[in-house]
């Protein structure tokens, strides 16, 4: 029996009834910043599924999930460096769901993570390069690398009979990565780029970047920005000049806030996602939706998987510890076992329990590969009438 449910059975001696004990799972996402409008149904998500663990009952004998939130900000190292810490340090997190954008998620995970041997579950940082990241086996995402949503958005492209393009992006690791990623897979099928130009965020005025672009010319304009910050301002612009009307864009710009701002304008523009459908998507959106969760918002269901895996890994290694999520992560998000949608937890911790194995397939047909990387899908959208249409998965 592991150590953690012989201490229990020694407080139970002890004292005559099994102590509650809190497992702290740090939460951290960008609450501000360029992608705020999407934090908190990502928070929401990955809290529904410790609820949902807590709950069945089923979980570690006498040992409650509590998420713990910090703002990673996106975009400011420093803070999200900061933010972690106390995450660690005063609040005694065993392990983190997130961080979220790219950049920040680097910084968390070499300055905070690794000294302390923490492990991170990332939903949405997908720059490429974390892919070769040293991690000391303590990082995984639920989302895919960009360096396959390049190839996705230039295949889009592709099918769309668009042979030209400028290009924006905003000016960090998740930006260029993407940029890079696309620029290369577009190139590769014939594609012609006119221009490739970072965009800092929080600026008031794009007109000089939109100048630039439309003076190299393109029949779209490719946006790899976030739809809170300079994204939206790079459209704006574009919009207000009349330099481009139709715009193709990446899964940062993916909100029901960029909607609400600019609606009607941007009809026929289109762009990538992560995303999935299936039974898996199906159940965690009725769950979602039950619990008052936005579900159908960006990477919800990765925040959701990123918790559960959190959760699943402890009971498999049995007890709420770092080591036991590292080092059991992998082993619950794949084959062999019985598959484990959401809604389905408790299921999961009574098969592990009992010596049972589970293949968590979650809301986002889970399937980790090398080291923790998720294979995933992505989902090719169109703006029509001011709403977001799915035209087919990849």
């Amino acid at each position: 029996m592991k150590k953690w449910l012989l201490a229990s059975a020694a407080s139970l001696l002890a004292t005559g009834a099994v102590q509650a004990e809190d497992a702290k799972i740090g939460v951290i996402v960008g609450f501000t910043g360029p992608i705020e409008s999407l934090a908190p149904a990502m928070a929401a998500s990955a809290e529904l599924a410790l609820s949902e663990v807590n709950d069945s009952g089923e979980f570690l004998e006498g040992v409650t999930l509590v998420p713990v939130r910090a703002d990673s900000t996106c975009i400011d190292a420093a803070a999200a460096t900061a933010a972690a810490e106390r995450l660690v340090t005063t609040d005694g997190v065993v392990a983190i769901m997130g961080a979220d954008c790219s950049g920040v998620t680097g910084a968390v995970l070499s300055n905070v993570a690794m000294p302390n041997g923490v492990p991170m579950v990332s939903p949405s940082a997908t720059s490429p390069a974390l892919s070769s990241v040293e991690d000391n086996g303590l990082f995984f995402r639920t989302a895919p690398s960009d360096a396959r949503q390049g190839e996705v958005l230039a295949d889009i492209l592709t099918e769309r009979g668009i042979t030209s393009v400028a290009v924006t992006y905003t000016n960090n690791d998740y930006g260029k990565g993407f940029a890079d990623s696309f620029d290369a897979a577009f190139q590769a099928v014939g594609g012609s780029i006119t221009l490739t130009a970072p965009h800092e965020d929080g600026k008031g005025d794009y007109s000089a970047e939109i100048g630039a672009l439309a003076s190299a010319g393109g029949e779209v304009l490719v946006v790899l920005g976030y739809s809170d910050a300079g994204g939206k301002g790079i459209i704006q612009a574009a919009l207000d000049s009349g330099a481009f009307d139709t715009f193709a864009m990446g899964d940062g710009m993916y909100s029901d806030a960029l909607l609400a701002d600019l609606g009607n304008d941007i009809d026929g523009s289109f762009g990538s996602i992560p995303w999935a459908e299936g039974d898996g998507a199906t159940a965690f959106s009725e769950l979602a939706t039950a619990a008052g969760v936005t579900a159908e918002s960006s990477y919800t269901r990765e925040s959701y998987d990123a918790a559960a895996l959190i959760a699943l890994a402890m009971m498999k290694g049995g007890e709420p510890s770092s080591a036991a999520v590292a080092a059991n992560l992998l082993d619950v998000a794949n084959a062999p076992g019985e598959p484990i949608l959401p809604g389905e937890l408790g299921k999961a911790m009574e098969i592990i329990a009992d010596g049972g194995e589970v293949d968590y397939v979650g809301a986002t047909n889970v399937e980790l590969v090398g080291a923790g990387e998720a294979a995933g899908s992505y989902r090719y959208y169109e703006i029509k009438d001011g709403a977001f249409s799915t035209v087919s998965f990849k």
